[in-house]
């Protein structure tokens, strides 16, 4: 294994032709499924073959799609970073997403399979009875796509830039207009037959990395000694205190609510959900689902472990090596593995498999929505045929597609994007899920509670978040680093540790404490001193991870004090199906028990009246008793 201070020439290695052929096979690929999913589609055109396949697609390529479409480039990059400089606490969001799919699987599946729904915003207006309700978290919605897109088409620029001599907007222009091409021929079927591919890449091009890494480093209990010394590995973190911003109980919820909200209240995996034959094939999806999650999951948090191993005394980030955190695994590869010939082609290919599969379903997506909660009804699109109908919805994807770049192109400057992107879509998903949750658990909730509710939640969850960047609350202190085999830098580090403890009144503070200690090591205590001795601990400090579970909490609250005060909906106002049938059948229960007590308080003199009444002789009939 080569020493830890690399040179500077190890460090720049780049692509070779090798690799942009290996790199340059999977573009090709996925344009050539798309194109040959529109050739055979050709003479069905109808918008229900495009979004949804005819609902007859096979269930073995779904379940692929459904988790190449959720794995993203944001779990590729993001979580190895994370572990990287945070710890591996984050790996117990697998434990809630067990009862989570569960929960999704058994009681939120059938009720939107069965309503045999195109778009997911359809059951809002079934439910609640309000269009304009509909309309409202469709913008949502919309809102979330494509922030998330632009997030996901950035990510794999920082592998790009990392390894080639391609700048940041040339990536993302050209990763953007492969995709839009992409899902604008093909649709769904195009979508999935693709997810197939990418998957495939995703898990051999990290797992590659991470075998070799790890013979390299002496092995897998080598690798995981090294994190061990190196304070990575946490795993039950006990603390229920709500500002630690990761800990068994935070991440087992948000384990929980990412299943709810990107499972089961998704858009882009109802759609595959719905592509294929019976309700019984898209439950055991979900369970193929959670087992490919838990394999990709572990690979990916592995990968964060092996970097740390073999930077563990040469930090790339605190050394200048690497301007962004999350370009640590693309720079790995290229540093460590770069005399591999063709290893970093199969890399960056996986990481643009998990950003075009993520892009693709969300574009799909998003076309489906404006289409079916927007368009379909106007008069003029009313009367387009299947082709015409068809060709729009096309024109909605590229559309989709265009604006992913756009937003690529901003969202650069954020941070790590893990956590921005947990922590910004936490804030606008969840009072969404709220609703469709609120729908499906409460009955009682009517059109106004959710319509109050949900805009109540919203902007609490939004203002929370902003707050969280501007206070600094969106920046966590990271683990400490250590950069004493960085031989070559020893000088320049040694010169900017001094600077900074002569101009810093709070390093000043533990200079003879810590003589010889890197510039990381003191402003992670810097930070750590800012936060618990000068800054007091507020809402903006709540870790990001009880997000989404607040967000909805605030929204069945809210709407459920509203619809109580306003009225509450009548069970037999429900249309049949928008609500569990085992807690319809208790809420009708416990409208005639609350219905029985409201009549007996009626006044005494009319219950009085009520019994005399009842006491009287029937009249009788004079015609029936005179005489013939």
């Amino acid at each position: 294994m080569e020493e830890a201070g690399a040179s500077p020439e190890q460090s720049d290695a780049k692509f070779t032709v090798v690799d942009y052929v290996l790199f340059s096979l999977m573009l090709v690929a996925s344009i050539g499924i798309g194109v040959y999913s529109a050739i055979k589609s050709r003479g069905k055109a109808n918008t229900q073959e495009y979004l949804l396949g005819g609902r007859a697609m096979s269930p073995v390529p779904v379940a692929f799609s459904l988790l190449g479409g959720w794995i993203s480039a944001i779990s590729i990059l993001g979580n190895p970073t994370e572990v990287y400089f945070f710890g591996t606490q984050i790996a117990t969001i697998l434990l809630g997403c067990i009862p989570g799919c569960l929960f999704v699987c058994k009681f939120i599946i059938p009720v939107f399979y069965q309503l045999k729904l195109v778009s997911l915003n359809e059951y809002i207006e079934l439910r609640y009875g309000s269009r304009a309700l509909r309309k409202l978290a469709t913008l949502c919605g919309l809102l979330l796509n494509f922030l998330y897109m632009g997030v996901c088409l950035y990510a794999p620029t920082l592998a790009l830039v990392t390894v080639t001599g391609l700048t940041t907007t040339s990536s993302t222009l050209i990763m953007g207009s492969i995709c839009t091409f992409y899902i604008t021929i093909g649709g769904v079927k195009a979508v999935v037959y693709a997810d197939v591919l990418q998957t495939l890449l995703m898990f051999g091009g990290v797992l590659a990395v991470v075998i070799i890494c790890c013979n390299d480093l002496g092995g897998v209990a080598n690798v995981w000694n090294i994190a061990d010394e190196g304070g990575r590995l946490q795993f039950f973190n006990l603390d229920t205190n709500p500002f630690e911003r990761h800990t068994l109980l935070s991440t087992t919820l948000f384990g929980i609510y990412t299943s709810l909200n990107s499972i089961g209240i998704s858009q882009t995996v109802y759609q595959r959900l719905a592509s294929v034959r019976r309700l019984q094939i898209a439950q055991g999806l979900c369970i193929i689902f959670l087992f490919g999650l838990y394999c990709l999951w572990t690979v990916f948090v592995f990968s964060g472990l092996v970097a740390f191993a073999t930077y563990s005394d040469c930090d790339p980030f605190t050394s200048g090596q690497i301007e962004k955190k999350d370009q640590i695994l693309p720079y790995l590869v290229m540093d460590k593995l770069s005399h591999l010939t063709g290893l970093a082609g199969i890399f960056v290919a996986a990481v643009y498999g998990g950003v075009l599969s993520t892009l693709s379903s969300c574009g799909n997506s998003v076309a489906c929505i404006i289409w079916e909660d927007f368009l379909k009804d106007l008069p003029y699109f009313s009367r387009l045929n299947d082709a015409g109908s068809t060709n729009v919805v096309k024109l909605l994807s590229a559309v989709a597609g265009v604006i992913s770049i756009c937003l690529g192109l901003m969202v650069g400057e954020l941070g790590n994007l893990f956590h921005v992107a947990s922590s910004i879509l936490s804030a606008i998903s969840g009072p969404l899920c709220g609703v469709f949750l609120s729908g499906i658990f409460a009955p009682w909730i009517s059109a106004k509670g959710a319509a109050v509710g949900f805009t109540t939640s919203f902007i609490l969850s939004v203002w929370v978040v902003i707050g969280k960047f501007v206070r600094g609350g969106g920046s966590p202190t990271q683990l400490p680093l250590s950069t004493e085999g960085c031989v070559e830098n020893l000088a320049n580090l040694a010169n900017t540790t001094v600077a900074a403890l002569v101009t810093s009144p709070t390093t000043t503070a533990v200079e003879n404490l810590l003589p010889n200690t890197t510039l990381t090591v003191v402003a992670g205590l810097a930070n750590t001193t800012a936060l618990d001795g000068s800054m007091s601990k507020t809402i903006y400090e709540v870790s990001y991870c009880y997000t989404g579970m607040i967000s909805i909490l605030i929204m069945f609250t809210v709407g459920s004090l509203v619809s109580l005060c306003t009225g509450p909906v009548h069970p037999e106002d429900l249309r049949e199906g928008v609500v569990n049938p085992s807690v319809k059948r208790l809420y009708s229960r416990l409208w005639l028990i609350i219905k029985g007590r409201t009549s007996d308080k009626k006044s005494k003199e009319t219950v009085v009246e009520e019994v005399n009444m009842k006491m009287l002789p029937e009249p009788k009939d004079d015609n029936l008793e005179s005489p013939s």
